[in-house]
């Protein structure tokens, strides 16, 4: 999960001082030095984060706005498989970013604010920014203007008690319902946030204007439920909620219907077929694809790592894992990949190469940990 690059090289977060303060273990990951634990440690950030409220520094994202010509033009659109045009104000949606034969080239979270009529708001995976925006900018063919805001910070509260700790800061942005966004203030600071996350948890991310980064964190890290946490705790907490890593569990050579995405295509689009790589994916989304992503559950204790092949009661390959670790919260190893549609079947028995010796496992359900966001009865 880390670069090979030197962590020296690279790009530091507005809360780079104050990771290096608190004793974090730094790693360089998509060009940024970041933190990859505390002194508690992974599985004690984990475990506090479905427990109560844990803070991220999520700065290296890319953060940008679109503005459309007009509140009813969604030129993003033509990039896009899901309904950005009927994307009410207020609300925020995921979708991809697909090339034409239906590969995904980024997952992103595109926003509607009620604010600014006509503005989106866009997050997208900092290892894919700089060509996302180049890629966004060049599909908007100058119907909508594309900028860029690399002075801004983004942070993450994910938890329980995450809403709790933000109603004393800004009781209207704790109120959002999840996939809800809003321009507050928290703590005399002009933010962003949005009602969301990566944990499968409850929480908020922040977006605030670089300068004030370490003031916001330090009063929220400051409250007794919070504490910081790291990438480390992150992909475990993601997993257990069976999100996707984009360049692991989806790329170029995945589509959204093998991806288990196909929720992402509009009924509008869906009907329409206006989105780039519509032919290949609406052909497998009434055929079925050939292979699917699943959840894995090993047997034992010992965690199969991406990579690791996934064989059939025959020794046959019938797909690989793209994502394994131990769970914390189950304290049991487990796993994502792709298998072949036919051994997709929650239950399947299946067998991990090992060490080059074949581990049983079976086809589990996804997430292994149930969501908890917070939905609008």
């Amino acid at each position: 999960m880390t670069d090979p690059i030197d962590l020296a090289a690279a790009e530091k977060t507005p809360l780079y001082a104050a990771h290096i303060a608190a004793g974090a273990r730094m790693v360089p990951f998509a060009g940024y030095a970041l933190p990859v634990q505390y002194p508690d440690g992974v599985l004690r950030e984990h475990l506090h984060t479905r427990n109560s409220a844990s803070l991220f520094d999520v700065s290296h994202m890319g953060q940008a706005m679109v503005d459309e010509d007009g509140p009813e033009v969604a030129a993003l659109e033509r990039m896009v498989p899901g309904d950005i045009r009927n994307l009410a104000p207020g609300h925020s949606r995921y979708s991809l970013l697909l090339d034409d034969s239906g590969g995904i080239l980024d997952d992103l979270m595109i926003s509607r604010f009620a604010e600014v009529p006509g503005r989106l708001f866009i997050v997208v995976n900092a290892g894919r920014k700089k060509f996302d925006f180049a890629h966004i900018a060049k599909g908007l063919r100058g119907d909508a203007g594309l900028t860029e805001l690399p002075a801004r910070a983004l942070i993450a509260l994910q938890g329980p008690k995450a809403a709790e700790v933000l109603a004393r800061f800004s009781p209207q942005a704790a109120a959002l319902q999840f996939m809800q966004i809003k321009i507050t203030s928290i703590a005399a600071c002009e933010a962003i946030v949005t009602r969301s996350g990566y944990t499968g948890e409850d929480g908020f991310e922040i977006s605030i204007p670089a300068q004030f980064a370490k003031i916001l964190w330090d009063r929220l890290v400051a409250e007794p439920e919070v504490a910081p946490a790291g990438l480390g705790a992150r992909d475990s907490l993601r997993l257990e909620a069976g999100l996707c890593l984009y360049g692991q569990d989806i790329d170029e050579t995945t589509n959204p219907i093998e991806a288990g995405l196909a929720w992402t295509i509009g009924k509008r689009r869906r009907d329409a077929g206006d989105f780039p790589g519509a032919g290949p994916i609406l052909a497998q989304l009434a055929t079925g694809p050939a292979r699917r992503r699943v959840g894995i559950a090993p047997d034992g204790r010992a965690p199969a790592r991406a990579g690791t092949v996934i064989v059939d009661s025959n020794g046959t390959t019938i797909g690989q894992i793209t994502s394994g670790t131990h769970s914390p919260s189950r304290n049991a190893p487990i796993a994502m990949g792709y298998v072949a549609t036919p051994f997709a079947v929650i239950g399947t028995s299946v067998g991990l190469v090992i060490r080059d010796k074949i581990q049983p496992a079976k086809i589990a359900a996804m997430p292994f940990v149930p969501h908890r966001y917070a939905r609008s009865a």
